[in-house]
C-alpha cells in the first residue's frame, strides 16, 4: 500500500468523505451511506472480458476498491466469464456481437492477470473471482424458477439500459434482456460466499445493481447496497479514455505501450488535471492540493501533469515500465537509445516521416551525406554538408563529427531503424527493409 495512505485517511477522517473530496460519488442507493460509515462488508465490481484488455475507463473502479479495502473493507473483483458470454445492453446503443467461449476465456485470464498487476503489491488481501464458476452450471429452469420468479417485466422495463433500446431500431434481444437478471444474481451469489452487501459500478450500473439488491431482499430477506460512479468526460466533452487520434488506452503494455500511456496522461488538459489527480492518485489531499496552486502560479511547468503521468504509469505498468517511458520521453529531448527497441522507437517516433532503405545496402554501407538526404533530413547532399559541418545532424542521438563516415547495419537499432535528428527536435525514422 502506497505510504500517502494514511495521510488520506488522517485528512479526510473516513471513506465517504474521501471519496466524495475526490468527486468519485455519482450516487448512493438509499441508507448506503449510513451502512458504509458503520460496517466493513466486502464490496464488489464486475468487468466483463469483452476484449482481451481493460482500458483506462476501467481503472476508477478498479482504484475505487482500492480505496475501499485502505479504509477495511475486502475488495471483490469479478471477471464476468459467464456474463461476458452474454453482453451487457447499459449504454450500448446496439447488440455485442457475441464472442465465442474460447475468446471469453483468453480474455478472462488476461484481465484477470492485469488486475493481479496493479493491486498486487497494494493490497494483502482480496478476492478475484470468474462469475462463470457459477453461471454456467446454473440450469435453465433453475434460473426461471429461482431468480426469474422475482422480477416482473414492468420492474425490467423500467430499466434505463432496456428503455433506451426498446426506443431503438432493433430493440433489444431477450438475451441482453435477461442480463440484468445474471448480474443480479451474481451479487446474491457473492453475498452468500463471502457475505458481500456492497457493489460499487459506472452510473450506468445503476439498474443492475438495484436488481442485484432487490434479488438479496427477496430471497434472503436482507439489505444490500450500491454505490455509482461518475462516466467520465473530459472538459472538451469528449468521452474519457481516448486520445487525440481516437483509439482508446489499454493497460496491455503490447496495445498502448508505457511511453504511450504515459504522454497520454501527461497530455491531459489543464482543466481536467486536478480533478484525475483526485479521481486516479492516491496522492494526499494536501499534495493535491500544492500541485494545484503550482499550475494556478506556473502552469508552464505542468508540474501536475508529470505528477499524474508518473503515478498512473508505475500504478499499471511498475516501476520498470515508468522507467522505460521515462527514457522513451527523454529521447525526444536528445537522450540516449540505449536500451531501447526498434519497436519502442517505432511507437516513440509513429507520427514523424520515415523512409525506408534495402538491407542489402546497409550491409555495404552508405554515405552519410547520402543517408541524410534518402532518409528525408536534408533536401540536398549540398545542404547535408552544411548541416554536418555546423554540428546539428545526430544519428541515434550521437553527433556526426565527419562528412566520410558511412552507415552500415551497424548503426541500426536491431537490425530495423535508424534515427535521424537535426538540431533539437527535428526527426526523421529510417526503416531497413
Amino acid at each position: 500500500m502506497r505510504s500517502s495512505s494514511s495521510g488520506i485517511i488522517a485528512a479526510v477522517r473516513d471513506l465517504l468523505s474521501d471519496l466524495r473530496w475526490r468527486g468519485v460519488i455519482y450516487d448512493l442507493t438509499e441508507g448506503a451511506g449510513d451502512f458504509l460509515k458503520s460496517d466493513r462488508s466486502p464490496v464488489y465490481a464486475g468487468f466483463d472480458p469483452t476484449g482481451p484488455s481493460l482500458h483506462v475507463g476501467h481503472l476508477l473502479p478498479i482504484i475505487t476498491l482500492i480505496r475501499f479495502a485502505m479504509y477495511g473493507f475486502k475488495p471483490i473483483f469479478v471477471v464476468g466469464g459467464g456474463t461476458g458470454l452474454i453482453g451487457d445492453p447499459s449504454g450500448k446503443e446496439k447488440e455485442r456481437p457475441l464472442l465465442s467461449e474460447e475468446e471469453i476465456e483468453r480474455n478472462v485470464r488476461s484481465i484477470t492477470e492485469q488486475i493481479g498487476r496493479i493491486v498486487e503489491g497494494r493490497l494483502e488481501d482480496y478476492i478475484v473471482v470468474n462469475n462463470a464458476e457459477w453461471l454456467k452450471p446454473l440450469g435453465f429452469i433453475e434460473f426461471l424458477r429461482d431468480v426469474g420468479k422475482h422480477f416482473t417485466v414492468n420492474y425490467m422495463l423500467q430499466k434505463e439500459s432496456v428503455r433506451n433500446r426498446l426506443g431503438r431500431e432493433g430493440g433489444i434481444s431477450f438475451t441482453e434482456f435477461t442480463y440484468m437478471l445474471l448480474q443480479a444474481y451474481d451479487f446474491l451469489q457473492l453475498y452468500d460466499r463471502y457475505g458481500c452487501r456492497v457493489q460499487i459500478g459506472g452510473s450506468d450500473q445503476w439498474g443492475n445493481i438495484t436488481a442485484g439488491i432487490e434479488l438479496i431482499r427477496r430471497v434472503r430477506g436482507e439489505r444490500a447496497y450500491g454505490l455509482v460512479l461518475p462516466l467520465l468526460t473530459t472538459s472538451s466533452g469528449k468521452k474519457f479514455g481516448k486520445t487525440e487520434a481516437g483509439t482508446s488506452v489499454w493497460l496491455d503494455p503490447e496495445r498502448t505501450t508505457p511511453y504511450r500511456f504515459y504522454q497520454f496522461w501527461i497530455n491531459t488538459d489543464d482543466r481536467d488535471v486536478i480533478r484525475y489527480l483526485k479521481l486516479f492518485t492516491f496522492l494526499s489531499p494536501d499534495e493535491i492540493e500544492e500541485l494545484g496552486r503550482s499550475l494556478e502560479e506556473h502552469p508552464e511547468r505542468r508540474e501536475p501533469h508529470r505528477r499524474l503521468a508518473v503515478e498512473m504509469t508505475r500504478l499499471v505498468h511498475g516501476e520498470e515500465g515508468l522507467r522505460r517511458a521515462l527514457r522513451a520521453t527523454e529521447v525526444l529531448f536528445g537522450g540516449s537509445l540505449e536500451g531501447l527497441t526498434a519497436g519502442e522507437l517505432l511507437d516513440i517516433f509513429s507520427e514523424v516521416p520515415s523512409a525506408e532503405v534495402p538491407a542489402e545496402e546497409m550491409r555495404e554501407g552508405i554515405p552519410v551525406v547520402e543517408f541524410l538526404v534518402r532518409g528525408g533530413l536534408a533536401p540536398s547532399k549540398g545542404e547535408a554538408k552544411r548541416l554536418i559541418k555546423g554540428g546539428g545532424v545526430y544519428i541515434n542521438n550521437v553527433r556526426v563529427e565527419g562528412l566520410g563516415r558511412r552507415i552500415t547495419l551497424e548503426d541500426t537499432i536491431d537490425g530495423k531503424v535508424v534515427v535521424l535528428r537535426r538540431g533539437k527536435k527535428h526527426y526523421r525514422i529510417v526503416k531497413v527493409v
